[in-house]
């Protein structure tokens, strides 16, 4: 691992590893910004209220990182020296599938079909957890970091997909 300056884990004094307490992160953030908040430093002095806002912004860009699982694994990767976004070769069957997806999906967006919409949301969903299972195998247990770049890149193809539905599925309910 990456030595030197303090990171996210360390700030929030969790273990480094893609498994995380959910519950856990929320407390230590919940406690950390109880501190440091800058509503809680009026009667602070000028460098105090600096120093409170520095801290409160590292704790929520920390806390946002290490919450969302497509973050907490490019964070991690980094940390062991693997640049997640440096291309690799995907899966041909992967590339194949998501241009099936990709095409049904916006045959769904097209026609305003609510039920295909969520078919496919649920077979993005399923997609999306298992990746993630198989990061926290990758990551914490194996420490195969290249193939867990290779799925890093396809939950984030997966979570644009996911993230395109759900703003059409906003966008019509409107």
């Amino acid at each position: 691992m990456v030595t030197g300056e303090r990171n996210y884990f360390e700030f929030f004094q969790l273990p480094p590893q893609f498994a995380l307490d959910l519950n856990e992160l929320d407390s230590r953030y919940r406690k950390i910004q109880a501190w440091v908040h800058p509503d809680k430093a009026a009667r602070l002095s000028e460098i105090e209220k600096r120093l409170c806002l520095q801290w409160s912004t590292l704790a929520s860009e920390a806390y946002r990182t290490l919450k969302r699982p497509l973050e907490r694994a490019r964070y991690l990767l980094k940390l062991y020296g693997v640049d997640p976004e440096e291309k690799g070769e995907v899966a041909r069957e992967f590339l194949l599938e998501q241009i099936e997806q990709r095409e049904a999906f916006e045959q769904a967006l097209a026609n305003r079909d609510l039920k295909a919409l969520d078919r496919l949301a649920d077979r993005l969903q399923a997609a999306m957890d298992d990746l993630v299972g198989a990061l926290a195998f990758l990551l914490d247990v194996d420490r195969n970091y290249r193939q867990a770049a290779e799925l890093v890149r396809r939950l984030a193809f997966l979570e644009t997909l996911w993230d395109k539905g759900n703003c059409a599925r906003t966008e019509w309910s409107e």
